[in-house]
Parts: C-alpha cells; structure tokens; sequence
C-alpha cells in the first residue's frame, strides 16, 4: 500500500493528479496538503472527496510543524503547491518567492526528515527561459528565468538537485509544458477566454497574440509524474513535452469557432513586461522511459471547452474568486 502526500492537491494538476492516483493504485492512500487559497478549492475534488483512501489537510507549505505531521508515514511526495501566475507574481513577486522558492525548501527539506522513499519536485518548462531559435531545450542546459514566477520555479528547481547532492534527499524534477484540461483556475488562457466568450466580453491577449505555448493535456502531465516517480532516476530533470505548439491568437479563435462567437469579441491589450515569446523543450529523457503525450490537440481542446461549459456554476464561482485581480488587471491594460 503506497501512501502519497500531494502538496497543492486542490489545485489544477494537483486535483488530477489525485484522481488518477486512485483510479490507478486502489490500495493506495492519499493526503492532500494545501493551503485553499483563491486557485486551491475543495470543489476540485467534489467527486472524490469521500472516498476514504483521501485526505485533505489545510496547511501552509511554509509551516514545518504542520508539514512534519502531514509528512509523517508518507513513502512519497508530489510537490506541485505553487504560485503559478505570471502577472500576479509581476504583481507581488514577495508571495510568489515565499510560496514557490520558500515552501519548496520547506518541503524537500520536511521530506528529507521524514525519510520519504522518492520525492517529485514539479518545476515548468519556462525555467529556461525564451527559446529563440529552433533548437529545444534539454534538461542539460543551463536555466535562464525572465520572470519572478520562472525565478522562483528555478530557485526551487536547483535547490531540489542540491538538497539531492547534500542529503542523498531521493528527489526527481519534472519539467511539464504549458498545461490545460479540466479545472484550471480562470486566470489562465482557455478558460478565461472559454468564460469571457460565453459572457460575450472582449477576450484580452497580450501583444497581438503571437506567443507560442507547447499545449499538454494534463491528463498527459500526470500520467508523466506517476510514471517518474515510479521510474524517474533520482537526481534527474525531466521535460514534459506536450508537441502541441500553438499561438495564443490561435487559441483564443478555436474557443470562439467551438462557442460560435465572433473573433471580433479579441482584444489585444499592452503586453506584460518581459513575457517570453515562446519556449521549446526536448523530450527524448522522458520518451526513453515509455511515456510521450497521447491526447490530440483539437480533441482535447475541445473536450476542455466542453467541459467549461458544462461546469458553468464552477467556472462562474471560480472566476469570482479571482475578481479583485482581476479587475486590477484588465485595468492596468487598458
């Protein structure tokens, strides 16, 4: 019987994550440590909450008391609990390093004195910075962040591998692309774009839309974790590559062509400073093991706007919780 801790739990890939866990090992137990900010809900777990093989303790990652308890007993740790907004970390860098940069050291650290048998750190793929030619990104070449939330990312990336080589700490760290899919708080491209078109408002995109994302399903991203925490080789990075480059302005007109609205509801605002152009990471690590991205691009955007619109009263509730900021944003850019 394997015991999984998953920090950020109620999060985006956290709440996935957890469903396939128990969909996958039913001699599994899992505890969901999370601090149920704005992005973290229990409403993201609302179908498997009462299954008696989860837990889910409310707790902050920068609290080691609460975090030696929750710890406690685990053969394993996903950590994926973040600040995981490029804006709001352009915002109030402070609370993106403390969570991102901070918690993670708190973690691997909790980790290491829990003598967990294998921990998986989940970095991003924006660690290394803007791609600016064609060549892609192996898990070798040096981190170049251009943001607070990358730098934070970063900072917790190496301090993983460091905490390997200091401690012997039983740590592997993935390096996943531009996730999507079910849940994603709306603050994030698709479902922003999925909840202003059903609304009829403007679709704001920076620039003009030119940034290109790699696109991976996050059904794809979590079959990717389990796969390296069971096989992962300790002390490695891996990238997850999604192979579904796609420019934002093509996002935002295959939500309005799924919604039959019209793209004249795209608005192009004043970018973000500093936003990367695009990122391109190589696979060929992770491929290695047996894992590569299998969920379609147009199918899977397109069961994901489905599924926003078929949990409006979630996308609605959601987008009400990020209101303040959000307002601050659209404000700002106007």
């Amino acid at each position: 019987m394997r015991r999984y801790v998953v920090t950020g739990g109620c999060g985006f890939i956290g709440c996935n994550l957890v469903r396939l866990l128990l969909a996958e090992e039913p001699e599994c137990r899992v505890r969901v440590y999370d601090a149920l900010t704005y992005a973290g809900d229990l409403r993201n777990l609302a179908d498997v909450v009462e299954d008696v093989r989860l837990e889910v303790v409310q707790g902050d990652v920068n609290d080691p008391q609460a975090l030696a308890q929750t710890l406690y007993g685990a053969d394993a740790v996903y950590h994926l609990a973040a600040e995981s907004h490029n804006d709001r970390a352009v915002l109030d860098p402070w609370t993106t390093w403390h969570t991102n940069a901070d918690g993670a050291l708190r973690v691997l650290l909790a980790a290491r004195d829990a003598d967990v048998e294998r921990v998986l750190y989940v970095s991003t793929d924006e660690v290394y910075g803007e791609s600016v030619d064609e060549r892609a990104f192996k898990e070798s070449d040096p981190l170049n962040p251009r943001g607070p939330y990358p730098a934070s990312k970063a900072a917790a990336d190496r301090l993983a591998y460091a905490l390997h080589v200091a401690y012997g700490l039983p740590v592997i760290i993935a390096r996943p692309t531009n996730n999507y899919g079910p849940y994603q708080f709306p603050e994030k491209l698709i479902p922003v774009m999925v909840h202003r078109a059903l609304h009829d408002q403007p679709l704001p995109l920076y620039g003009r839309g030119q940034q290109v994302r790699d696109f991976l399903h996050v059904e794809d991203c979590c079959r990717g974790l389990r796969l390296l925490m069971e096989k992962g080789k300790v002390g490695e990075a891996y990238n997850l590559p999604g192979e579904n480059e796609h420019q934002n302005i093509e996002v935002a007109r295959a939500v309005l062509e799924e919604l039959g609205k019209p793209e004249s509801l795209i608005r192009f605002v004043q970018d973000r400073p500093g936003h990367d152009t695009r990122y391109l990471v190589d696979g060929a690590r992770i491929h290695a093991l047996g894992w590569l991205a299998t969920v379609p691009w147009e199918e899977g955007l397109r069961t994901t706007i489905r599924w926003y619109c078929d949990n409006r009263d979630w996308l609605d509730y959601m987008v009400q919780k990020g209101k303040d900021f959000a307002d601050r944003w659209y404000a700002d850019r106007q």
